[in-house]
């Protein structure tokens, strides 16, 4: 049985997506083969270090430097492996309405929210009612495949100019596999989605 090839975000130096990717090889070796998905080989190209965040399960994030290509599939030699916390802390803006309810016995009911953005670790927001830092909360998180519904803790607070209503950040906790799957492919496709949208008002 062919082994699973592990599916990966592309990222730039600076940190920006640039495309998708399958790697052919494993991960280990030194020289790996990685397929650009979607056509985009060319914008791909336009770099010489690519920053591999993994998008399967076991997938590790990698540096690797473009030796070469042949048609979509790009040789790399790898530089190193990157640290486990690089796709938590890859957050994008993401403006979205939604819930907020309490796990202890502060309040109860729920409360709204209006998202400022997103990573696969947190989510910060908007919400009129006060909160206290260190609180235990759940937020519906409805950008995914299907909406789910997070636990998470509130670990700061700020206040915005132009908003009257104080910003919170808050760090999910404890999710199980299935989630952190779904808010994968969320995130990570609002960062393609908004890249692409950048290069369409670049031209």
């Amino acid at each position: 049985m062919s082994q699973t090839k592990l599916q990966y975000l592309l990222l730039d130096s600076a940190g920006d997506p640039i495309a998708k990717g399958l790697l052919e090889s494993p991960p280990g070796w030194e020289v790996l083969q990685l397929r650009v998905l979607e056509d985009k080989i060319r914008e791909v190209l336009d770099h010489e270090l690519l920053q591999l965040v993994g998008m399967s399960d076991g997938a590790p994030n990698l540096l690797g430097r473009i030796d070469g290509h042949r048609e979509d599939v790009l040789t790399l030699s790898k530089v190193k492996t990157l640290d486990a916390e690089a796709r938590r802390n890859l957050r994008m803006p993401a403006v979205f309405q939604s819930f907020i309810y309490p796990r202890a016995g502060r309040w109860r009911g729920r409360r709204e929210i209006e998202s400022i953005d997103i990573s696969c670790g947190g989510v910060a927001f908007f919400c009129q009612e006060r909160l206290s830092l260190g609180e235990s909360l759940e937020v519906v998180v409805p950008i995914t495949m299907e909406p789910v519904v997070l636990a998470c803790k509130l670990l700061r607070t700020w206040q915005v100019a132009g908003r009257q209503e104080p910003a919170y950040a808050v760090k999910f906790d404890n999710m199980c596999h299935d989630e952190e799957v779904l808010l994968r492919e969320a995130v990570f496709g609002i960062q393609l989605q908004n890249r692409n949208a950048q290069a369409k008002q670049r031209l």
